[in-house]
């Protein structure tokens, strides 16, 4: 019998096209193309196979045929799906569960490549996506990347180390920033950023960027991208202008002078002053399991009264559920506590993941095939969705004058 993987590398051969082109073509990551040819990813989702097939030319069924990976119940719908025309490319590094990803869809993008270290964040981005995304971006080679428009990059925040210095040394660059203490992920963007030389870069990080590490760190961050001959500007967003939360982020959108010569014409857009309500968010019926125990709701209770006595704030949250939540995080899988929701006649209860997902923005039809341990955390580490599409919305309008 003929598997699936021979079957596509078949008519890719016939087709005179890479495996590259392909990822390029399909809109499939090329981790997931060279996975799928060599065997390794063996049962992929059909909206993978939909989007293999419509860039082949050829139908759903002719790849599956004679294979045992799919039911032809499966396929129903899919044969001669045609994928729009996309705006631009893009790359979505430490890609977590998607959420970026969305909002640049949204606005006309096509994903051609993803990276996400986090087993449990890419079984949650292959189920939504139909793409699984390569692993550690500090073993990726940039030259395995496609070429693409736009980089997007939600990376960790993180002191820089010596081994840092030496990758940003490696770069080229006249000189280094030392810091004592290890933090390497921005510079593996760095190289990929060298070696592809996309047009446009959006970085998304934690609200206190920019005065982390007594400012250290934004300003290796910019002295890189700046020695790179990128332009950048960066602010700080606050997504409670589109859901009922409060989630500042940096955002650094930084333009590559090669394309557009300082004369990107960018600036971020006036966000909207939206009211939004924890209330509309939440499920009519919540499991009893999310309901708080008698044990630890009184243990929340002392601790919380514990610090009042001392002067300061720690403790849980209980917010009017006519008004915005905390920032979510990606604790919150321990006990809640952040965020709880007044039950009449009960103890509070915490968020669902489902509610978690909401209070994100992410669409009602975006599956959580994990378990709600992973979901808290997947959701905590995640991106407010509504916010980024906003954001990246006049990224497309200048890409289109490049």
């Amino acid at each position: 019998m003929v598997v699936l993987s021979q079957k596509i590398q078949q008519f890719r051969h016939l087709r005179g096209m890479t495996q590259k082109s392909l990822s390029v073509k399909s809109g499939v990551t090329y981790s997931t193309v060279t996975k799928l040819e060599s065997g390794i990813y063996t049962n992929p989702t059909i909206n993978t196979i939909a989007k293999i097939s419509n860039a082949l030319d050829v139908g759903v069924e002719d790849l599956l045929r004679e294979t045992a990976t799919f039911d032809k119940g499966q396929i129903n719908g899919q044969q001669g799906k045609k994928r729009g025309k996309s705006k631009f490319t893009f790359i979505d590094l430490f890609a977590g569960i998607g959420g970026t990803r969305i909002g640049f869809e949204r606005c006309g993008g096509q994903a051609v490549f993803a990276s996400e270290i986090d087993k449990y964040a890419c079984q949650t981005y292959q189920t939504n996506f139909g793409d699984y995304p390569s692993g550690d971006i500090t073993r990726i080679d940039a030259n395995d990347i496609p070429d693409h428009d736009v980089l997007v990059a939600g990376f960790p925040c993180q002191p820089f180390s010596i081994a840092g210095v030496s990758k940003y040394k490696s770069l080229g660059l006249q000189h280094g920033f030392l810091n004592a203490t290890k933090g390497t992920l921005f510079f593996d963007i760095a190289r990929i950023v060298k070696a592809k030389r996309p047009k446009i870069l959006f970085l998304e990080n934690v609200k206190n960027l920019m005065s982390h590490d007594k400012g250290r760190t934004f300003e290796v961050i910019k002295g890189t991208l700046e020695g790179l001959n990128y332009r950048l500007h960066f602010a700080v967003h606050d997504g409670r202008h589109f859901v009922p939360q409060h989630r500042e982020r940096t955002i650094i959108v930084a333009f590559n002078n090669d394309v557009f010569e300082g004369e990107e014409n960018f600036s971020f857009p006036e966000i909207p002053d939206r009211q939004h309500c924890l209330r509309d968010i939440l499920q009519k019926k919540a499991g009893s399991k999310y309901t708080l125990t008698d044990n630890l709701w009184q243990y929340l209770q002392d601790y919380a009264e514990k610090h009042r006595k001392k002067g300061n704030g720690f403790g849980y949250g209980l917010p009017h559920l006519d008004g915005i939540s905390r920032t979510l995080s990606a604790r919150y899988y321990k006990d809640g506590s952040e965020i709880l929701i007044r039950q009449r006649g009960k103890n509070p209860r915490r968020l669902t993941p489902r509610e978690c997902a909401r209070l994100q923005g992410f669409p009602e039809d975006f599956v959580i095939p994990v378990s709600d341990t992973q979901a808290y955390r997947q959701f905590g580490n995640a991106v407010v969705v509504p916010l980024i599409e906003y954001l990246a919305k006049p990224l497309v309008k200048t890409l289109s004058h490049a």
